[in-house]
Order: structure tokens, then C-alpha cells, then sequence
């Protein structure tokens, strides 16, 4: 009988049970590592007295990824979660200027003849390139990039014309519409990367087309809910899923990785590792010196890094009457946008807020609210002194009193029975992120495809990566196809082995007949 092949995942973030739950499925035997008390990483729930919150990214887009997944897994994803549709999309405030969209078409078209007269054409033009676009970029967000060779095959033909490299997201929306706002409007999904629009690629236009066309959902729970879904699959199948238990290192030996040493001392050895870890800390964390050639310390130190987060969880004692996605635009977006890249807390910012409790009853107790609010901020690498408790209570004051300019927010502060902060600092120190990068390395040209870390890692055989860090990048639905990249390239490798095994097997038999 064939001896179970085993796999070490460092790391219960999406990408690393997302990969945990596929080669259990086929039969591998799956250890998940994860070193919180809980598993989701970044994606992860977080309990503040009797209110309950996503910790991290709140937006699910294009489901259907989650449930091929699960198919794949031979399970359904409706079993496990459930899905509620979020309409409008959202709700985007420019000043006084309120804008719903939603995946009607109608809708959108009265609106902005409404809002923004003369520019529904664009929109529709929008649409339909950006549909063809999609399209044509689609097969290159499912398969690796690891050698040249990955550039000249057909799909990366057909999809070269419409990649606009060389424009920026705000480039591409300049040409569709004329209205800064709406620019805007269709810009800000730039920050799911962590990048500003006017420095992320014009490929990423495909963002807020996946949202107007696909639509944006909520599951009941929040999107920790999936993580731990998988996590109950992986176990279903015979999967070891351990939380609180941190890996110290990862164990090479002759440049192959063959297991992991836990903070404890324990060792596990595998066949093969899939590193869920935040690239940036696994690199310099989890591996010495010398077992690195390509990503050593000193070339992560030189990358480009995602801005960072400042995250503000209420609990409120009363109801709340605002969408399930709110994002208030700073007064001067450009100049709010100038400021994070010089590493400065803008005063006058943009914010995210998420009301959940709208929809989903299960987050707060009866006529209360979860409240969630995120400032996009620099990371550790700007001027922010985040470990002082007067910063942190002016930052804290300026949001409050920035939420409760808004009518559905007045006297906001009175209702407040439960507070948490989640600050830049606290995303490295707590949460293990390099410098507090939110969004993982920066998906600039020089960072994308090939040049981001492949999804086999190139300093160690056997070790695979998944999650934001690699191929083809940030944002749950890519971190979604990294797993099931880097699971299908495991699998060809362990064929590709039981198959060379069998050829010497046979050869043996054919030579032990002549000598008989």
C-alpha cells in the first residue's frame, strides 16, 4: 500500500486552507500550523464582548471561485456558508454628493444622469471593454508564471493588447469618464492592492468591473466564515488543523524542504510545505540566512510594500441606518493619496465603513450594531509613532469625530459600549505583517507575475507558497487561485515522481527476467 504523502501548511489564511482543503480531499495527509488561537489570519473573526467583527477584508466578490473550490473538495460551499447578496454595491460619498451603485444597469444609468449628467455613455463603454478584458486576462490569473517561456504561450498573446501595463487604473478611467468623482468611483478598488490608482496598473480596472458586473456579497457570520469552513472540510477528510502553534523554522536539507520546527521545539516532517505566512516575515523569520539565495533580508528590505490600516471596531447600542458598504472620500483624494506615499497621516482622509449588522443579525445582539471603520494609512516605514497612547487617542478622536459629521452617525461617541484598535504596529506585532503591510508586497509591474515570488518557491524545493505573496496576488479571490495553482503543481510533481518510480520498477523486472 502507498505510504500517504504528508504536507506541513504554515499558516490558516485562506490561501494555506484553501490548499488544505483540496489535498486532503485527494488524500494527502494535511497538518494546518497556524500560530493565532484561531484560524483566518487577516480574514479571521475578532470577538469584542458580545459583538463580533471581520478583522480584515470585508468585500466578497465572484462566489462562484469559492464554489468551484469546494466542489473540487467534493463538497458545496451552501453547505457550509451562507450567502446574502449586498445591494446597492455600495454607498460612495463625495461631500454631499451620495452615489449607490449596484449591478442594475438601469439604475446606474438614472443615477448618473442624475449625479453626474453626460456620463452614463462612459459607463456603458466601460462595461463592455472591461467585460472583454476580463476575459482575456481571466486564464492568466490561473496558471504560473515561473520562466519566460510563460510569456509566449497564446493566452498571454490574446490577453497582451488589453494588460495596458505601461497605463495606471486612474489613466484608464480618465478615458471613460470625464467627472473626478466618478473617476474615483471607479478607482478606490486600487486600495484592495494597497496602491493608489495613480500608481497601480491599468490591468487592475478589472476590479470594480468584477464588482459592477459580478456583484458583492456578504456571508452570514462574516467572510471569516469561509476560513473556517475550510478548516471544517480539512478536518472532515482526516486534516490535523492546529491553531496556537507557531513554526520556528522551516527545515531544508540539501536546498529540499523536508519538514518544519515548531516554536515549541517540536519537529514535523513532511513531504512538502505549503507556506501560508505573510511572505515578508516567512523569509525573514522562517528561514536562516543560508538556506536563501534569491530572497534574502536584504532584497525584501528593497521591495515595494502595500500601505497599511488603521482599524476601528464598535460596538453600538443602537441601530445603525447606513449601507452594508460606506466609503467617505477625503475632501482632496489626490492630495490624501500624495500624503500616505510620503509616509504622512493624512488630516483630511478617506474612510471605509462597515455596517454589517444591517443584513446580518448574528453579529451584534438585538437592536445593536457591529460597526467596523478603516483609514487607509502608511505603513511602518512612514512618520507614524504608533506606540504612543496620545497619537493613537488623537487618531482615534479625529475618526470619531469625522463619523459623526455624518447625519445616521450624530452623537455617535455616546453609544459606543465596545471598542478595539487595530493599528500599523499592531499588524506586525500581533498579527505577524511585514512592516504592517497591509495588502502584502506592492503589485507594481516589477513585482507581478515572474518577478512576484513563484508559486513554487525558488529557494527551496517541495515549498510552496499561497496567499498574497505570490501569484497572481492580493485580494481573496487571487489568493484563491494561488491554491489551487500551487495544489495543481504539487500534484504534477508527485506524478511526475510515482511515474519516473514506476518506469525503474518495470526496467528492474524486465533485467531480473534475463538473468533467470
Amino acid at each position: 500500500m502507498t505510504r500517504k504523502k504528508k504536507v506541513a501548511v504554515v499558516g490558516g489564511g485562506p490561501g494555506g486552507l484553501a490548499a488544505a482543503m483540496l489535498l486532503s480531499s485527494k488524500g494527502y495527509e494535511v497538518t494546518v500550523l497556524e500560530k493565532q488561537p484561531y484560524v483566518g489570519g487577516r480574514t479571521s473573526a475578532l470577538q469584542v464582548g458580545e459583538y463580533r467583527f471581520d478583522r480584515g477584508p470585508t468585500f466578497l466578490m465572484m462566489p462562484q471561485l469559492l464554489e468551484e473550490l469546494f466542489q473540487a473538495a467534493g463538497r458545496s460551499l451552501h453547505d457550509y456558508v451562507e450567502l446574502k447578496r449586498v445591494d446597492p454595491l455600495y454607498r460612495l460619498q463625495f461631500g454631499d454628493v451620495r452615489f449607490e451603485p449596484s449591478t442594475d444597469r438601469d439604475s446606474m444609468i438614472e443615477q448618473m444622469d442624475r449625479l453626474f449628467p453626460g456620463e452614463s455613455e462612459g459607463y456603458l463603454r466601460f462595461m463592455k471593454e472591461e467585460e472583454d478584458k476580463f476575459d482575456r486576462i481571466r486564464p492568466l490569473l490561473q496558471r504560473p508564471f515561473t520562466k519566460l517561456s510563460d510569456y509566449i504561450k497564446k493566452d498571454t498573446a490574446r490577453a497582451l493588447p488589453k494588460l495596458h501595463l505601461t497605463d495606471t487604473v486612474y489613466g484608464r478611467l480618465s478615458k471613460y469618464f470625464q467627472d473626478e468623482r466618478l473617476r474615483y468611483a471607479f478607482a478606490f478598488q486600487a486600495k484592495y492592492l494597497g496602491m493608489s490608482p495613480w500608481e497601480c496598473p491599468g490591468t487592475f480596472t478589472i476590479l470594480s468591473y468584477i464588482e459592477h458586473a459580478y456583484g458583492l456579497w456578504h456571508p452570514i457570520g462574516g467572510l471569516n466564515r469561509i476560513c473556517e469552513a475550510m478548516a471544517e472540510v480539512t478536518k472532515e477528510y482526516g486534516g490535523n488543523v492546529r491553531v496556537s502553534s507557531g513554526v520556528k523554522q522551516i527545515v531544508t536539507k540539501e536546498g529540499i524542504a523536508v519538514g518544519v520546527e515548531l516554536e515549541s521545539g517540536e519537529r514535523l516532517d513532511a513531504d512538502h510545505v505549503v507556506l501560508n505566512a505573510d511572505f515578508g516575515t516567512a523569509v525573514t523569520k522562517l528561514f536562516k540566512p543560508e538556506q536563501l539565495k534569491k530572497w534574502k533580508p536584504e532584497r525584501i528590505e528593497r521591495m515595494k510594500w502595500s500601505i497599511s490600516t488603521y482599524m476601528l471596531y464598535l460596538g453600538v447600542n443602537r441601530k445603525i441606518d447606513m449601507p452594508h458598504h460606506t466609503v467617505m472620500f477625503a475632501g482632496d483624494y489626490s492630495n490624501n493619496l500624495k500624503e500616505m506615499k510620503l509616509g504622512q497621516l493624512s488630516r483630511d482622509a478617506s474612510l471605509y465603513v462597515h455596517n454589517p449588522s444591517i443584513l446580518d443579525p448574528t453579529l451584534a445582539p438585538e437592536g445593536k450594531s457591529s460597526l467596523y471603520v478603516l483609514m487607509p494609512v502608511p505603513n511602518l516605514d512612514g512618520e507614524t509613532d504608533w506606540s504612543s497612547p496620545e497619537k493613537l487617542q488623537d487618531v482615534r478622536n479625529d475618526v470619531i469625530a469625522r463619523l459623526e459629521q455624518e447625519p445616521e452617525l450624530s452623537g455617535l461617541s455616546a453609544h459606543i459600549e465596545e471598542e478595539s484598535v487595530i493599528t500599523p504596529l499592531d499588524w506586525q506585532n500581533s498579527m505577524h505583517v511585514y512592516r504592517g503591510a497591509a495588502f502584502n508586497m506592492a503589485h507594481s509591474i516589477d513585482q507581478m507575475m515572474m518577478l512576484r515570488p513563484h508559486n513554487q518557491f525558488e529557494d527551496a524545493a517541495n515549498c510552496w507558497l499561497v496567499g498574497g505573496g505570490t501569484h497572481p496576488g492580493s485580494g481573496l479571490p487571487t489568493i484563491i487561485e494561488s491554491a489551487r495553482i500551487s495544489v495543481r503543481l504539487l500534484e504534477e510533481q508527485d506524478m511526475r515522481s510515482e511515474e519516473a518510480a514506476a518506469r525503474i520498477r518495470v526496467s528492474g523486472r524486465k533485467g531480473a527476467s534475463v538473468w533467470k
